[in-house]
């Protein structure tokens, strides 16, 4: 089984795969704090739920591919592959893995790893001309060419970040939860913010994508928006764009990495 680990900036996605399906998915808290060693454990709970998987961290376990958006999080889990996989092919995402796309950008090096993994996805499920929704703790939106190349891409506050700050600068506001209002007209404060927040975000992915098309492609008609993200369905049912969603994008995109690598090897 190959394990793919992605660490955002708030959450870190697990998951197993047994050859091209994904058969385990688990989602944690991204902590900086953690060391190698509390990430192994970490693990080793998570996995030993798994009936196809033994106590043994590594049991089981023939490959880990890992992308980070958090350096200090992949220098410990570089420790745990070193420490607790010794055995097991990794491949981390960084510069110098080959994952195929070019990138087309004025700094290649300061595109976010996932972003490019998103890309690799992409273009081997839908093909390209492309552009990837990734609703985490940033909204990005990331184009694909039609030749599979990253051309640049939008990025954008998050919606979780975007209540946060109205709950900490609105003098009359709080937190609340992300949920549908009854109406697009809130008859009450909460429902207001939520209101504004999903049909707010719900505009904004129609109207960043409807001008990314444009340039993108002659035909904007032609380029296939994938919405992915652990926030994605919450705007799905609002948006006039999105024709694909896939949660799992990137784990996909790490398996490709890790073939792409460890067959070149």
């Amino acid at each position: 089984m190959l394990l793919t680990i992605d660490v955002g900036n708030t959450h870190t996605v697990l998951g197993l795969f047994d050859g091209e399906e994904i058969v385990e998915h688990w989602r944690i808290s991204t902590d900086a704090r953690r060391t190698a060693d509390e990430l192994a454990v970490l693990l080793q709970g998570l996995m030993g739920m798994h009936p196809l998987l033994g106590d043994d961290l590594g049991d089981g376990i023939e490959g880990i591919s890992i992308c980070s958006t958090v350096p200090s999080v992949l220098h410990e889990l570089r420790e745990v592959t070193r420490r607790y996989y010794g055995d097991v092919p990794a491949v981390l995402v960084e510069p110098g893995v080959k994952t195929g796309v070019p990138i087309l950008m004025d700094n290649p090096k300061e595109v976010g790893a996932d972003r490019i993994i998103n890309a690799l996805a992409a273009v081997e499920l839908y093909g390209g001309p492309a552009v990837v929704v990734d609703f985490g703790t940033a909204t990005t939106f990331d184009a694909v060419s039609a030749r599979g190349e990253y051309v640049g891409g939008v990025i954008a506050p998050g919606i979780e970040i975007s209540v946060d700050a109205l709950g900490v600068k609105g003098a009359q506001l709080r937190k609340i939860e992300l949920a549908r209002p009854r109406s697009v007209i809130g008859k009450n404060t909460v429902e207001a913010m939520q209101s504004g927040i999903l049909y707010g975000f719900a505009g904004q992915v129609d109207g960043v994508v409807h001008r990314m098309a444009r340039e993108l492609a002659d035909d904007p008609e032609d380029v296939t928006v994938i919405a992915t993200g652990g926030l994605a369905p919450m705007v799905l049912g609002e948006s006039s764009v999105i024709d694909e969603h896939e949660p799992w994008l990137t784990l996909i995109g790490l398996r490709l990495v890790y073939e792409r690598n460890i067959s070149r090897a």
